[in-house]
């Protein structure tokens, strides 16, 4: 299974990948923590001229920002193994404060630990179930082998497509599997949060972003989500690549690497 995902989710068939690399040092200052949902208003030193300065946002690039003698590590993923997570757990190693943490990153990536710890704090999350073989249909499928990747879910419709999904993510029945049985008018979308904050998004998914980084501390993440008419419910946390930032996610996120101030 690929350990490196797309943001969006896939159809059976669908293919992706995802990676990262060194560290780019940034000048040390404070963060902005007001949320904005929708279009932000902004001034020259506010949002709009921090995208015209935009950093190079560039696959697999990382940064630090740092507040309050706080280091926040901004990166397109933070899976096992990857030079974002070794960042972050060299930074525990030294005595320093980072975030998000290296216990955080990894309970993230393993849903069932993702939705339960979001459930603890009053977020609703899709009810969930682990299987090496049985699929309630339709339903949502995550793997939970070692290399399995949020971004990677499938989604099956019939048995003949479950057993061939439950086949590629369990290795031939050698690991377990995460399967969330979808309702009647279940519709599924993602969300991109930064720091916290999200752009153009309702009151109850943006809500939902704020709870989910004050657990996880991630500054960069898609909330996968399964809507049912206004209500939403968490799916999992998925990696997001800067290519498929919209103009204002991208301006966003580049307000707070350069420290900008919000209106």
């Amino acid at each position: 299974m690929n350990d490196r995902g797309e943001l969006p989710h896939r159809e059976p068939g669908g293919d992706c990948t995802d990676s990262c690399v060194p560290l780019v040092p940034h000048p040390q200052d404070s963060l902005p923590g007001k949320n904005h949902n929708g279009p932000a208003p902004a001034r020259k030193t506010g949002i709009r001229a921090a995208a015209k300065r935009e950093p190079c946002l560039v696959r697999e690039a990382l940064f630090t920002v740092s507040r309050d003698h706080v280091l926040h590590i901004v990166s397109e993923q933070y899976f096992y193994k990857t030079e974002p997570y070794y960042t972050i757990l060299r930074h525990e190693m030294e005595g320093k404060t980072v975030l998000p943490s290296s216990s955080a990153v990894l309970d993230a990536s393993v849903v069932p630990i993702c939705l339960e710890r979001a459930h603890m704090e009053g977020i609703p999350v899709c009810e969930w179930g682990i299987s090496q073989g049985y699929v309630p249909l339709p339903s949502i499928l995550y793997g939970l082998n070692y290399f399995a990747n949020t971004s990677d879910y499938s989604v099956v419709r019939d048995n003949e497509t479950a057993k061939e999904i439950v086949k590629h993510i369990t290795n031939k029945g050698k690991y377990p599997f995460c399967y969330q049985e979808l309702k009647d008018g279940a519709t599924i979308e993602s969300c991109v949060s930064i720091f916290g904050n999200t752009t153009g998004t309702c009151d109850s998914t943006a809500e939902i972003a704020r709870k989910i980084y004050g657990i996880f501390a991630i500054p960069l993440v898609t909330l996968v989500l399964v809507r049912y008419g206004d209500r939403c419910l968490l799916s999992s946390l998925a990696p997001t690549k800067y290519s498929q930032l919209t103009p204002a996610e991208r301006a966003l996120l580049a307000a707070y690497l350069q420290h900008q101030e919000f209106l």
